[in-house]
């Protein structure tokens, strides 16, 4: 499961990226409008900061806006940023690799094998999203929503 901590990094951005002409952004304007603990939002935007994907400006008219832009920002990429590995079982991870303890042979695990597949599957879907991407499926639904059901 998704962190909070990790969801609301992706919030934050999703906001940030849509008020990017009005850029920096004050982190008690990101909290208020996303509904994030302001404490909370500094530490990750914090280590969004330190990753290269947000830039801070100090001093008047200062706060965070995107270093990069939306399309060059990795959904999976921002996961792991926060989250730490995608796998759910620390013996199909690729970074975090660790054998289970009760397991006598991985190569004949079913569990590991269903695991693997479930990374693999996950990993495509992250990999292939932007938070431009993001925005744009966030966009098309307030569209559908707004046309009148027949």
């Amino acid at each position: 499961m998704l962190s909070k901590k990790a969801k609301y990094a992706l919030k934050a951005l999703e906001y940030i990226a849509k008020e990017s002409l009005r850029s920096p952004l004050l982190i008690a304007e990101i909290a208020e409008e996303q509904r994030i603990p302001k404490k909370f939002l500094e530490v990750i935007l914090l280590e969004l900061r330190r990753d290269g994907i947000l830039q801070s400006k100090m001093g008047k008219n200062g706060g965070y806006f995107l270093r990069k832009p939306p399309k060059e920002i990795n959904i999976g990429h921002v996961i792991r940023l926060i989250d730490g590995p995608i796998a759910l079982l620390p013996c199909v991870s690729y970074k975090f690799y660790e054998p289970c303890n009760e397991c006598e042979d991985e190569a004949t695990c079913g569990l590991r094998n269903v695991m693997q597949q479930v990374r693999e599957s996950t990993n495509k879907i992250l990999e292939r999203v932007s938070l431009a991407d993001m925005l744009k499926r966030e966009e098309k639904l307030i569209q559908q929503k707004a046309v009148p059901k027949k």
